[in-house]
């Protein structure tokens, strides 16, 4: 019997059915078929259909239900060279419209900024308590529903964009240069930061997108660096820079270079004045080293002007210039290139990528001048890349944006909502790592018991045709959950059964995957069954 129809065999009870997939998934998540790749093969050109639907699984947030359709005529090599070097994104026009009428899309960050903080300051104001509190609780709201907007945004891009190797990207550099939404007035911030310090470079120049970074008031504020100052050294910021944005723990740098890194970061911070005010009051030898970029400010007043030396090498420059060299020593480290290569390894092969591709990559890396699209290209060519495909396990975000595009890759969802509440129950919220170091990129973080239980929750809810409609709450998915499976589905299911993508990888399933979808007795338990397999759980 075809694996796709839905017969009507003995009753098996569906915990049963989902306790065998989540064992499968748990256990044994290298153990899928998988097309090999020929020794030393580096093109695309003899790819068969089933290795090109897991080669967009990678480079993208996951296939649509069309498979590998959307692949040019010219083939792999030519869709993976235009979305290395994508135009500018044209989404479709429902999506757009909800990105339109968002206020961090119509109201530029500093006017944005400006009026968040005198509505917090006259909420402080009220002259009396209750009056705060409800004041302040309105701001709170107001300020949550800023970093909602940003979250949003990014779903629908992920979801429907067609530069999807560019939003990829977008997330992995947004989590490497972490920043925690619920810090201070961050929830204002972080949609700029995503959109004008991380999206333009995302396959640009490391040290661009490093330089981009390091001035935006979000990494600024997060890591403490407006509060850096001559006199008042915070180290924080210089810490991390090393730690986690460039040289890597072990990258050879030492305290001393903590120390130094932050005497160079004085002066760097944010100013909510207005745009029109005049600069602070300072001697005039310092004020043509004053700079003001929208929130940016470099306050020469509050640098440290004493000699600095750097990685065993002196700084040479002075001001903000001498933080541009410092950056520009950083980039160009020898242990930068195979930290941050190793990293896009881990994002875009696995867990323990081989290290003649580390190796290979970080050469790439150093002889390229950080070029990110040029690292990816050699990636994506090489033989342990093409060997990966169909083994990567997906992490949440991965996880709920790929069920969404096979169910929904077509039509736009009237609100991205449900896709953050998934990622919410899923503990990987979009900006919600509140320590600087990001989320994990291992499998092990993310393959527990409880995330699978939830999962396939998720799994149900999406199988069923849910996405315009918010998750439930917790106290309520018990009943929801009954409710289901004993009244008549009011959504229609989407046909994954029949589509492009499922039919070509249906010969790769394994057994107890076939065998688990041929107990389905309708589309909406099928879609189930399938979103919870392990041959969806990896990409």
């Amino acid at each position: 019997m075809n694996a796709l129809s839905f017969p009507h065999p003995a009753p098996v009870h569906r915990r049963t059915v989902l306790a065998g997939l989540l064992g499968a998934v748990a256990t044994a998540p290298m153990g899928l078929g998988r097309a090999a790749a020929p020794a030393g093969a580096t093109g695309w050109s003899s790819a068969d259909e089933v290795t090109q639907a897991r080669l967009l699984d990678r480079v993208t947030w996951g296939n649509t239900a069309q498979g590998t359709q959307p692949l040019p005529q010219q083939g792999v090599a030519a869709y993976l060279a235009a979305q290395l070097c994508p135009p500018p994104a044209t989404l479709p026009r429902a999506a757009q419209a909800q990105i339109d009428a968002m206020a961090i899309t119509r109201e530029p960050l500093p006017e944005l900024a400006a009026r968040m903080e005198a509505q917090h300051q006259t909420a402080k104001a009220q002259p009396t308590e209750d009056g705060r509190k409800a004041a302040l609780k309105a701001w709170q709201q107001d300020m949550r529903a800023l970093q909602q907007e940003a979250a949003e945004r990014f779903v629908l891009r992920a979801l429907y964009s067609p530069t999807q190797l560019r939003e990829k990207m977008t997330w992995f550099w947004m989590n490497h240069f972490s920043v925690f939404g619920g810090k201070g007035n961050l929830r204002v911030l972080v949609g700029d930061y995503e959109e004008r310090a991380i999206r333009p470079h995302a396959l640009g120049r490391f040290r661009d997108l490093l330089g981009a970074t390091v001035r935006h008031p979000a990494m600024l504020h997060y890591l403490d660096n407006a509060r850096n100052a001559a006199g008042r050294i915070n180290e924080n910021y210089a810490r991390e820079l090393m730690e986690l944005h460039t040289l890597g723990v072990d990258g050879g740098y030492s305290q001393q270079d903590v120390q130094e890194l932050a005497r160079v970061l004085t002066g760097v911070g944010v100013s909510l004045r207005p745009p029109e005010d005049e600069p602070p009051k300072m001697k005039p030898a310092l004020r043509r080293h004053y700079v003001r970029d929208g929130l940016f400010e470099f306050n020469p007043q509050r640098h440290d002007w004493e000699p600095k030396t750097l990685l065993g090498q002196p700084l040479r420059a002075e001001g903000l210039a001498e933080v541009d060299e410092a950056l520009d020593r950083l980039a160009r480290a020898p242990a930068t290139a195979r930290f941050i290569t190793r990293k896009l390894a881990l994002f875009l092969v696995g867990d323990k990528p081989p290290p003649a591709l580390l190796q290979m990559l970080a050469r790439t890396f150093e002889r390229t001048d950080g070029d990110i699209a040029a690292v990816l290209e050699a990636l994506f060519n090489a033989p342990d890349f093409r060997a990966s495909l169909g083994q990567r396990f997906r992490d949440p975000v991965h996880y709920v944006l790929a069920s969404l595009r096979l169910a929904h890759g077509d039509a736009v969802l009237p609100s991205a909502e449900p896709a953050l509440g998934w990622l919410q129950r899923l503990a990987e919220p979009l900006y919600g790592r509140a320590t600087p170091d990001g989320y994990p990129l291992d499998a092990a973080a993310w393959a527990g018991s409880g995330q699978m239980s939830t999962r396939f929750e998720i799994a149900r809810a999406i199988g069923a045709g849910a996405g315009a409609a918010t998750p439930p709450l917790p106290a309520q998915r018990d009943k929801e959950m009954k409710m289901a499976e004993s009244a008549p589905a009011q959504r229609t299911p989407p046909a994954l059964a029949e589509s492009a993508y499922v039919r070509t990888l249906q010969p790769t399933w394994s057994a107890a995957t076939r065998n688990a979808l041929a107990q389905a007795t309708s589309a909406r338990e099928w879609n189930l069954l399938f979103l919870a397999s392990p041959e969806f759980m990896h990409g």
